[in-house]
């Protein structure tokens, strides 16, 4: 007998069209110019979700990997938008292309290594390393990114964390990651676009 759950596991489709949903508002804000996004977060968002995927189905962990699909999934949408936008993206600095390489290499151990397990672990770890690029121009720019995404995401990832029936680390560790990067981007996206009001505020 599975272990009970908060809610049933069907929740996890809502959570994965929560997260897509934030992506294609992404991607349509890139297209009108309203955000600029990483292409090195953004390829690697895309790259390391599906390969957490993969070894999630090995591991035979089910619905929870559906969110994790879909993480995969609206980054690739976002990059294609990018792409195809007039409007421009960040700037690829030599700390972006820093912070992709050490995201290539997590993920290549993981080949190297071939469980699923380890698998998980080195696509959370190769995850959060592509997000310190975005979370560095958040920081210092936050009208270049948008708040609603990640909030839908961390929304999407709490749900998923809901359904889990067992807790080894392959089935709740990528969602539990996406809350906490979801928590934090948004919290420094609000914060520095308050702090910026704050200064531009004339004095009394």
């Amino acid at each position: 007998m599975g272990a009970r759950t908060l809610l049933d596991g069907n929740w996890v489709i809502v959570s994965a069209a929560l997260g897509l949903l934030g992506s294609c508002r992404y991607a349509y804000a890139t297209m009108r110019g309203r955000v600029r996004p990483n292409r090195v977060t953004w390829f690697l968002w895309a790259a390391a979700p599906l390969i957490a995927f993969s070894a999630q189905l090995d591991a035979g962990v089910g619905t929870p990997a559906i969110l994790t699909l879909a993480s995969g999934t609206g980054p690739l949408i976002v990059v294609t938008a990018s792409f195809a936008s007039r409007h421009g993206t960040a700037k690829i600095t030599a700390f972006d292309l820093f912070c992709g390489a050490v995201s290539v290499v997590a993920l290549a151990v993981w080949l190297g290594l071939g469980a699923a397990s380890w698998a998980v672990l080195f696509a959370v770890a190769a995850d959060g390393a592509a997000a310190v690029p975005t979370i560095r121009k958040a920081w210092r720019d936050p009208s270049s990114e948008n708040a609603l995404f990640y909030v839908l995401v961390g929304i999407g990832a709490t749900i998923t964390l809901l359904t889990i029936t067992t807790w080894e680390p392959a089935s709740w560790l990528f969602a539990g990651y996406m809350l906490a990067i979801s928590l934090l981007l948004t919290t420094i996206i609000t914060a520095q676009r308050a702090a910026e009001r704050t200064e531009e505020r004339p004095a009394d």
